[in-house]
């Protein structure tokens, strides 16, 4: 490897790996904003909590990489060009495809580990992430128990003590209220003091109750008029509640491992020849079943037309008739609307696995894209730092983002098929060539003094004219 390839790595390496870790961390943080509330007062150990960020970060990933490796691109040729080091390979005999080759080999290489990643690495971070992120987001809050305030977390139950001292957890002032029953069978717990505690496996909290009175009022029922009211007094007493669900429990991977997110490109394959037979059957189905509808109500019609001998029909049989008819259209009618609604679901599932199919390749192809435009881009800019670079890396990634949103409602919408999903990638396309053709005949395309000289000069011919 020659120095001047060395050179070139250097610089575009540091900026690709510091950004793919600025990007990760900034959708990690917009990850933790949204689910803060799911994670914070639960009592989580810190490895559930890793464990999460960790999956989560490997599904931002195919989002991070093309951004970092636009960014990088931009960055690395607009510091050669402000720095007159671009200026000095091109006095050496270096061209420009020559200087983007170095970067261009590195690209090629994290288009195939975007590929292998999306389709291998992906579908099993995924998995993870939603069974961790359902499992948190289901176990309930630790059980935390305030004086003064009613504590309804446990189902069933209402719970309010007056003091609580945290050194010894012993409480006084307690108040139970016992809804398990029903509302309208309260239970109440009333002691002066007592202590909670918790079994060994975590899956029941035992409330021991000192000097205190239960009374139980029936507010219907058959116990109404016998006995309204019952009250009972106790010197210790021990209640039981079940906070199982409080425990963080792990689901099955079989309750989510049949998502089309979680597939391979095999799996997606099979998968979707399994679901167009399914959708073939039912829409043969579904059709016949209009079909003999349309049928029924025709014969229907015909025979609730009077004949010749029955001319003679009343206003009331005439308008129970009427009656009929409009009901039994209004029922096919429904039931036409409910197949063609059923079938539409069907193709908009079927087609959202060719969404996550054709987003392995674009989304891997997108790295290359990217480079071919911000390479160029930063040649042609001559400006390096992080003001430039950013604001165009940005605005780029924003197109190839809003383009492929619009690519993947229509194909889910079925306006268009599974290869509308190309679109997003054959916008960079002519973009990336038109500056890629730029660049190497030292375009000033994108020099300010260029455009103030054409200005001028359009001006000034305005004015003679």
């Amino acid at each position: 490897m020659k120095k001047l390839d060395r050179l070139i790595l250097r610089s575009f390496l540091g900026p690709l790996v510091l950004t793919f870790a600025v990007a990760i961390f900034v959708l990690l943080m917009q990850f933790l904003w949204k689910y803060i509330d799911d994670l914070v007062g639960k009592g989580l150990d810190f490895s559930i909590i890793a464990e999460l960020m960790l999956y989560a970060s490997a599904t931002f990933v195919p989002m991070a990489l093309p951004i970092a490796i636009l960014f990088a691109s931009i960055m690395t040729m607009g510091n050669f060009g402000e720095r007159y080091e671009l200026v000095a390979m091109k006095a050496g005999g270096v061209s420009i495809g020559r200087v983007m080759a170095p970067m261009a080999v590195v690209v090629l290489m994290l288009t195939g580990v975007a590929f292998y990643f999306a389709n291998n690495v992906m579908p099993t971070a995924m998995l993870r992430y939603r069974m961790t992120l359902y499992d948190v987001t289901r176990k309930k809050p630790a059980v935390n128990i305030r004086p003064g305030e009613y504590y309804k977390d446990i189902d069933g139950y209402v719970i309010r003590v007056g003091s609580k001292d945290n050194n010894t957890g012993a409480l006084n002032d307690i108040v139970v209220y016992d809804h398990s029953n029903g509302i309208d069978e309260t239970t109440v717990t009333v002691a002066a003091s007592g202590f909670m505690r918790s079994s060994p496996d975590n899956n029941y909290l035992f409330f021991t109750l000192h000097n205190g009175y239960t009374y139980s009022e029936s507010n219907t029922g058959e116990d109404f008029n016998k006995r309204p009211l019952t009250s009972i007094q106790f010197d210790e007493q021990t209640i039981t509640f079940d906070i199982s669900s409080f425990a963080f429990n792990r689901s099955a991977e079989d309750l989510f491992s049949g998502s089309y997110q979680m597939m391979n490109i095999a799996q997606l394959d099979t998968t979707v020849r399994r679901l167009e037979e399914q959708y073939a059957t039912h829409r043969t189905n579904t059709c016949n079943e209009i079909k003999g509808s349309l049928h029924a109500w025709m014969f229907y019609i015909a025979d609730s037309v009077p004949r010749p001998a029955e001319l003679s029909i009343s206003p009331e049989q005439e308008t129970r008739r009427g009656a009929l008819v409009h009901n039994m259209a209004s029922s096919t009618q429904k039931d036409i609307k409910l197949g063609i609604d059923k079938l539409h679901a069907d193709r908009e599932y079927i087609s959202r696995h060719h969404v996550v199919w054709q987003r392995k390749y674009t989304m891997s192809l997108a790295c290359l894209l990217l480079f071919l435009v911000g390479a160029p881009f930063g040649s042609i800019v001559r400006k390096g730092g992080l003001g430039l670079p950013l604001v165009a890396s940005v605005l780029f990634f924003v197109l190839y983002y809003v383009v492929d949103m619009i690519d993947e409602k229509s194909v889910r919408s079925g306006v268009v098929g599974p290869e509308g999903m190309w679109v997003s990638s054959l916008v960079l396309l002519p973009i990336g060539l038109l500056l890629t053709v730029q660049a190497t005949s030292d375009s000033s395309l994108l020099d300010p003094s260029t455009w103030r000289r054409m200005f001028r000069a359009l001006l000034a011919r305005l004015q003679g004219r």
